[in-house]
């Protein structure tokens, strides 16, 4: 391969400085509608208006993309970009720099570079002389200083004798427009929830509460997110604000340290709307509160997938630089519409959609791309594993194993192409690997077993929940975290639990219907039988026993048409990403 030809020597050409600033101002239209989006997320949740933020939710993960095109179409019209000789596309890298360098998303502004500048010119030019492989301007210490611009985070310093009153202020601090049912009988529930997490130790010099200065919107509920600061001692906490049964706000759980944060922050929930001027400022504190959590799905959890899918690509890179393992068929039952292969020493796998599937699947590619572009607009509920979308992925051709060369090329040929020491995959999905289900219950102790099993009920009763109805329900579809969750991943057979009809099996008129081994009464597209999954299901009599102990109402297909009716009349079920004795109320009438 040819070595990149280097930067030229001087800014010559008028028109790069035309496209970085027209590339700019492109990107900065995107920042702007999206912090809108995300700024009127309190407005929608002073008003309970749920379905208006679900709506908003999905347009703005399509913005992104529109303003991509936008910008790409505008610099083809104006400039003809896309026959411009390959030094003006280096001049105009380096004056967009030179625009980044007191921009307060230049991260970001980085990633709609990128974008733009993929659309328009061959993969060949993919590499750092004329996009951003590599971050050009640091996102360290950048903050708004404009007068009436909000810090990132805000500190408090109580002392015992006032910290009840700090945290009442706090909670002020953030101007709800709805009044709380009882904040001060809230606030003595967080005192004492503190008082535990802090035990006897003496508050420090510099105890400190500092509070990340917008609120985390997702579904029916606001965040507050911060830490306590006790000498050396940190402690991350989150307070989920909700409206309580009186219409009135309350104060609904107090959850600390980095573990409870990961699941609210989980890979398999929706993205956060979130007012933030300085996005990697957040992303900086968020990483003090959860430093296991890449920096990667920080982003996306903020809404901000496509810089968590940059950083993520840039992992990945480096990570097959510094390993020698080849990829490989992941281990598990292969799919039939899906060809997975994972890196053993890398915790993801990657997904390629075959171009043929056996007879029973009646689906096509773009029906499945559909489902997975359905999950990333919809709420997770912590049930349905995040997806990042790729194109044109150039991977180490040395680094395959040849049973995969095989079966990509015999299930996949036309998302694959071999150049030279470089095989690239036109499409693929990436997702955060799990032990499929079906595994985990070989291996498991029965303590174990007893776990996923009810942990699997309660994942599809989120589901639907959510208005999902999995379709395929079988033990290998879901998977295992090292949270000891169960999550669902296999999405081309999901449907709205809204588009499908769930019926009773018909009895039988006769002896012959009743011994019949094939299906005799009329079942249409979307007609689903709940009593049907148990065959399928429950053949381990150990694993049969724990299911229909907790969840037999999921072979009722009353149950499945009574959640149907509640969604269908308007009604958004809460779904939290915590536990309910961790629920202030649940303790409350516990104590009662």
């Amino acid at each position: 391969m040819n070595a990149p030809p280097a930067f030229p020597a001087a800014l010559t050409d008028a028109r790069a400085f035309a496209i970085a600033k027209a590339m700019l101002e492109g990107f900065d239209r995107h920042y702007r509608l999206f912090r809108q989006a995300s700024t009127e997320a309190q407005a929608r949740f002073e008003a309970a208006d749920w379905h208006g933020q679900q709506r908003a939710q999905v347009l703005r993960i399509e913005y992104y993309d529109k303003r991509v095109e936008e910008a790409a179409e505008r610099l083809q019209n104006e400039f003809e970009a896309a026959a411009l000789p390959m030094d003006v596309w280096q001049q105009v890298k380096l004056h967009y720099i030179g625009l980044l360098i007191d921009h307060y998303q230049p991260e970001l502004a980085e990633t709609f570079f990128n974008s733009v500048t993929t659309k328009i010119l061959h993969r060949s030019y993919f590499h750092n002389d004329f996009i951003f492989v590599r971050p050009a301007v640091s996102t360290e210490y950048i903050e708004n200083n404009e007068p009436a611009a909000l810090p990132t985070y805000r500190a408090y310093y109580p002392t015992r004798e006032t910290l009840a009153a700090t945290w009442l202020r706090i909670v002020d601090n953030f101007q709800l427009r709805r009044e709380f049912e009882n904040l001060e009988r809230d606030v003595a529930s967080v005192m004492a929830a503190v008082d535990q997490q802090l035990g006897d130790a003496p508050l420090r010099t510099n105890f400190q509460i500092q509070v990340l200065s917008s609120l985390f919107f997702r579904n029916k509920g606001a965040y507050l997110v911060g830490k306590i600061i006790n000498g050396f001692h940190e402690t991350p906490f989150a307070l989920p604000i909700l409206h309580g049964a009186g219409g009135g706000l309350v104060i609904d759980a107090a959850l600390f340290g980095e573990d409870d944060l990961l699941l609210v922050f989980s890979f398999a929930r929706a993205y956060f709307m979130v007012a933030m001027e300085v996005p990697s400022a957040y992303v900086q504190f968020l990483r003090s509160l959860m430093p296991r959590k890449p920096r990667s799905e920080i982003y996306s959890a903020l809404g901000l997938q496509k810089q968590g899918k940059n950083i993520f690509y840039r992992d990945f890179m480096m990570h097959t630089r510094h390993s020698s393992d080849k990829f490989r068929i992941a281990p598990g039952i292969k799919g039939m519409v899906m060809l997975v292969f994972d890196l053993p020493s890398f915790p993801f796998v990657f997904k390629v959609i075959k171009d043929f599937y056996p007879a029973q699947k009646e689906t096509t590619r773009e029906k499945i791309k559909s489902k997975y572009l359905l999950v990333k607009q919809h709420d997770r509920v912590g049930r349905m594993a995040d997806t990042l979308e790729y194109s044109n992925v150039a991977f180490p051709r040395e680094r395959f194993d040849d049973e995969l060369i095989a079966e990509l090329a015999h299930f996949c040929p036309s998302l694959v192409e071999e150049d030279g020491d470089t095989l690239v995959i036109r499409h693929l999905y990436i997702e955060r690997r799990m032990i499929p289900l079906n595994i985990y219950l070989q291996e498991a102790t029965p303590e174990q077993s007893e776990h996923a099993v009810v942990e699997y009920g309660n994942a599809i009763k989120d589901l639907v929940r959510a208005n999902i109805f999995p379709g395929d329900m079988l033990w290998k579809n879901f998977g295992v975290t090292r949270h000891a969750k169960v999550v669902f991943y296999d999405y081309d057979e999901i449907e709205y639990l809204t588009d499908c009809n769930f019926r009773k099996v018909p009895e039988a008129r006769n002896e012959e219907e009743e011994m019949s081994g094939e299906v005799w009464y009329a079942v249409g597209p979307r007609d689903v039988f709940p009593e049907t999954f148990g065959p399928f299901l429950l053949g381990n009599p150990a694993v049969r026993e724990v299911f229909m102990a907790h969840h037999a109402e999921l072979l009722d297909a009353a149950f499945w048409q009574g959640h149907k009716q509640e969604i269908l009349a308007g009604y958004v079920h809460d779904v939290f990403p915590y536990e309910a004795q961790k629920r202030f109320e649940v303790r409350r009438a516990a104590d009662r």
